[in-house]
C-alpha cells in the first residue's frame, strides 16, 4: 500500500464518521416525546417554522446533542491518550478511577453549597466553575496516585488497572461519606449525578464544554509525533528528542480536566474512553496523527447513539446514558483482558 492511500483511508473514515454524526444529530432532535419531521427541525434551526418546535430543538434537544458530541469526544482522546502513554489498552478516565475521583470532587463541591437538585430532578448549579474545579481536583488526585506508584514501584499494566480500580472504590466510599452528610435536596443532587446524563447540559454548560475541549484537542493533536513515540517506549522517545515526563505530565493533566469539565456537568459515563479509541485503533492502526482525531469522532458518535437509544427505548421514560454505555463497555472490557492475559 502506497503513502496516499494509506493516508487517503484515513481522510475517507473520518468524512465517513463526520457525515454519520450530522445524521445522527438530525435523527436524535427529531425523535423524543414530540415528534418533529426533518423539514421542521431544518426550519427551526435557520429560525422559521412553529414556535413549538424551535422551543422544543432550541431549548431541550440541540443542547443535549452538542453536549453529548462534546463530552464524548472528550473521554475518548482522554482514554486514548492513557492508553498511549501507560501503554496499557485498559486504561481509561473511568478504569483509571479518574472519573470517580471527579465525581466525589463534584459531591464535595455540592456539600458546600454549590449545587443543589429540585423536586423535579433538575440539579442547580449556583456557581458551576467552582464545581467544575473541585471536579478537577479530583479527577487530577486520582490520575497523580496511579502515576506515581506507576513511576515508583515499576508497576505491570494489570497492577496498574487493579490500582485504578482501588481508586475507584476509594472515591465511591468517599462520595458515600460525603453523602451521609447532606441535606435531602444535596443528597437528590449527587445521587442523580452518579448516574451520567445528558438531559441536565445547558447552552452555558456546553460553551464550558467546549472552551476546554478545543485547546486540550489541539495540544493533542500539536503532540501527535511525542505520543507515538511515547507508545513505542520511553527510550525510544527519548532518543528522538522527546522530553517524555514534560509531555506525560502535561498531557495527564488535560486528560484529567476534560474529565473533570465533562464528570462536572453530566455526572460519570463510563467506557466511551474505551470503546472508541479501540474501535478506531482496529479500523486504523495506532498512528495518533489520526488516532486522537477520529476517536473523537468515534466517541462523540458513539455518545449520541447512546444517549438516543436511552432517550427512546422505554419512551416516555429516559434511561441515564450511563447505563447504556456501561452495557456496551463491560463486555469490551473484558474481552481487552482475555486478549492481554493471552499475550503473556
Amino acid at each position: 500500500m502506497d503513502y496516499e492511500h494509506y493516508i487517503a483511508r484515513k481522510v475517507l473514515l473520518g468524512i465517513f464518521l463526520s457525515l454519520l454524526l450530522v445524521l445522527v444529530s438530525l435523527y436524535s432532535i427529531a425523535r423524543g416525546g414530540y415528534r418533529l419531521s426533518l423539514e421542521e427541525v431544518f426550519n427551526a434551526l435557520v429560525g422559521v417554522g412553529s414556535e413549538s418546535a424551535h422551543l422544543v430543538i432550541w431549548n431541550i434537544r440541540l443542547p443535549r446533542v452538542i453536549a453529548g458530541i462534546i463530552v464524548g469526544a472528550s473521554l475518548a482522546i482522554a482514554g486514548a491518550v492513557m492508553q498511549g502513554f501507560l501503554r496499557n489498552p485498559l486504561a481509561t478516565p473511568f478504569t483509571m478511577g479518574v472519573s470517580h475521583g471527579a465525581m466525589f470532587g463534584a459531591s464535595f463541591a455540592i456539600l458546600l453549597g454549590a449545587g443543589y437538585a429540585e423536586s423535579s430532578g433538575r440539579i442547580i448549579l449556583d456557581n458551576p466553575y467552582t464545581v467544575v474545579l473541585f471536579a478537577f481536583f479530583g479527577a487530577i488526585s486520582a490520575t497523580i496516585v496511579i502515576l506515581a506508584l506507576a513511576k515508583l514501584k515499576d508497576l505491570s499494566p494489570e497492577a496498574i488497572i487493579l490500582a485504578g480500580v482501588a481508586m475507584s472504590s476509594l472515591f465511591i466510599a468517599l462520595t458515600t461519606l460525603v453523602q451521609y452528610f447532606a441535606n435531602e435536596l444535596q443528597l437528590a443532587a449527587m445521587v442523580y449525578w452518579s448516574f451520567g446524563d445528558l438531559g441536565r447540559a445547558t447552552w452555558q454548560e456546553d460553551m464550558i464544554l467546549l472552551a476546554v475541549f478545543i485547546p486540550v484537542f489541539m495540544y493533542f493533536i500539536i503532540k501527535r509525533w511525542d505520543l507515538n513515540a511515547s507508545a513505542v517506549g520511553d527510550d525510544v522517545a527519548k532518543s528522538v528528542g522527546v522530553d517524555v515526563e514534560r509531555v506525560r505530565l502535561i498531557s495527564t493533566f488535560l486528560a484529567a480536566l476534560i474529565t473533570a469539565v465533562s464528570v462536572a456537568f453530566v455526572g460519570v459515563i463510563g467506557f466511551v474512553g474505551l470503546i472508541a479509541p479501540h474501535a478506531i485503533r482496529l479500523l486504523v492502526g495506532g498512528d495518533y496523527r489520526f488516532l486522537i482525531p477520529l476517536s473523537a469522532l468515534a466517541g462523540g458518535l458513539l455518545l449520541l447513539v447512546a444517549d438516543t437509544v436511552a432517550r427512546l427505548v422505554f419512551s416516555p421514560m429516559t434511561l441515564p446514558v450511563g447505563v447504556v454505555t456501561s452495557f456496551l463497555g463491560a463486555p469490551t472490557f473484558i474481552y481487552l483482558l482475555i486478549r492481554m492475559e493471552g499475550r503473556r
